[in-house]
């Protein structure tokens, strides 16, 4: 059955009843009402003073939190529009929700920007393309010998400094492949622990020299913000004493199949993974596009920087 809101009149007998001594399940029987809506009305609608249940305040306390409610705030045209941009550039409902609010712009929650894309795909719309609904599938390996990475004389994660864990200070960076199908071109992802800035380089095979090749070319970029890189076990970087001979930066090399020890790393791949969706070749991608889609990544906001983005918080901004 639909619910009803309470009316000024039914909160009127309420008050009448009350006074006469009637217990809730009594009222409730009266009014047509169950007896749980009773006890709400009255423990939310009471005066603050002394507890006392008077219509006249009660229905005042009901409509001062009906105009408040999120559900009944009237956005335009122009608000929408300005969200639906935004979700085009591949912002989460969250990223936009927060930004807006931050530069005092709207006041919208994600969960109303969702409601507008799933009700545009019902009409046909396609802005429900630009949410990031991908899973990501795990698979077992039920004692498989752990044959990925051999390399004498890496630095394993535990002997990098304990406080690069607290994303203190800039400089500390970690690093990956995400591979395509159909070639063997594939793409570097660096992206910085503190602020999330990002770096992506494309890769004419998943060989070490053409990694090292690339990083050296992206780290001279911004070379005095390198201190520290992280690295999973792949072969791709078997080559990285070339770049710390060439640059000021010190590898450190995570525990095989312990991908969290690199989540910002793999926290970028899948918002890569927008743009660069799986199984899709890459080989037509050029390194203008990869720079294209670390700009978009890098003035997009982010919850855990207070809704900054992380170009801003690395050129302190």
């Amino acid at each position: 059955m639909t619910y009803r809101q309470i009316t000024y009149e039914e909160r009127y007998t309420l008050g009448l009843l009350r006074r006469q001594g009637l217990s809730p399940a009594a009222i409730a029987q009266v009014l047509g009402r169950h007896r749980s809506t009773v006890l709400r009305e009255v423990r939310r609608n009471r005066a603050a003073s002394d507890g006392t249940y008077r219509p006249q305040l009660a229905d005042w306390y009901a409509r001062g939190r009906r105009s408040r409610s999120r559900r009944n705030t009237h956005f335009g045209i122009d608000d929408f529009r300005l969200v639906e941009r935004l979700l085009r550039r591949k912002w989460s409902p969250e990223q936009i929700s927060g930004r807006l609010r931050r530069d005092n712009t709207l006041s919208i929650s994600h969960e109303t920007i969702y409601r507008h894309a799933w009700t545009d795909k019902a009409v046909g719309g396609s802005l429900y393309k630009h949410l990031r609904c991908a899973t990501k599938q795990r698979r077992k390996r039920h004692n498989s010998y752990d044959s990925r990475g051999r390399l004498a004389g890496k630095r394993h994660i535990s002997q990098r400094p304990q406080w690069v864990d607290n994303r203190k200070s800039i400089g500390h960076w970690e690093v990956d492949t995400v591979v395509g199908a159909g070639s063997k071109d594939c793409v570097a992802t660096l992206v910085e622990r503190k602020t999330g800035f990002t770096m992506i380089g494309k890769l004419p095979d998943r060989c070490k020299l053409s990694m090292s090749k690339r990083l050296r070319s992206l780290i001279r970029r911004e070379e005095t913000c390198f201190k520290t890189i992280t690295a999973d076990n792949g072969t791709e970087f078997h080559d990285y004493e070339s770049v710390e001979c060439a640059l000021s930066v010190k590898f450190y090399f995570a525990t095989p199949y312990h991908s969290w020890e690199r989540g910002t790393n793999e926290n970028l791949n899948g918002l890569l993974r927008q743009y660069l969706p799986k199984r899709s070749n890459l080989g037509n991608l050029t390194q203008r596009q990869c720079d294209a889609i670390a700009r978009q990544l890098n003035t997009r906001p982010r919850k855990r920087l207070g809704y900054r983005t992380p170009e801003e918080c690395f050129y302190g901004n």
